[in-house]
């Protein structure tokens, strides 16, 4: 049987939950990432269509770039989702589930772009773009 996962917003106005696997986190140090952020992106994905939005009247939707939507809590800003326009599955932040145990990390993307205050010394593969097994369009 399928595992149900579960997560959403700081202030709960907003829950979502899934059954479908989810991928294993991908960091994105993108420009757009770290300001919405003030870091990187931790994402796993999952296909929209098997997501289930509880209180979705609070999400709200930024379009940062032409090829992505940006989604949040419109009450307390919790970045919860990435999604892109002509994709169907949808990014969700790794740190809004309720219990991400059993998530791996996989790799750094966009590294170009990340922090010149951090170092990345995890040992994960890193991408100064996308990676080849994950292509997104560029901000």
């Amino acid at each position: 049987m399928p595992k149900l996962s579960k997560g959403g917003c700081l202030c709960g106005k907003i829950r979502y939950e899934t059954i479908a696997p989810l991928r294993d986190v991908v960091f994105c140090h993108c420009d757009q990432c770290r300001r919405q952020t003030g870091l990187y992106y931790a994402t796993t994905s999952v296909p929209w269509d098997s997501l289930r939005l509880i209180g979705a009247e609070y999400l709200r939707w930024y379009a940062a770039s032409t090829f992505a939507r940006r989604g949040f809590c419109g009450t307390c800003g919790s970045a919860l989702f990435w999604k892109p326009v002509d994709r169907p599955n949808v990014a969700i932040l790794a740190g809004s589930l309720d219990a991400p145990a059993g998530l791996k990390a996989s790799c750094h993307i966009f590294t170009a772009d990340k922090g010149r205050f951090y170092e990345i010394a995890d040992g994960l593969p890193q991408f100064l773009r996308d990676s080849p097994d994950l292509p997104v369009a560029a901000p």
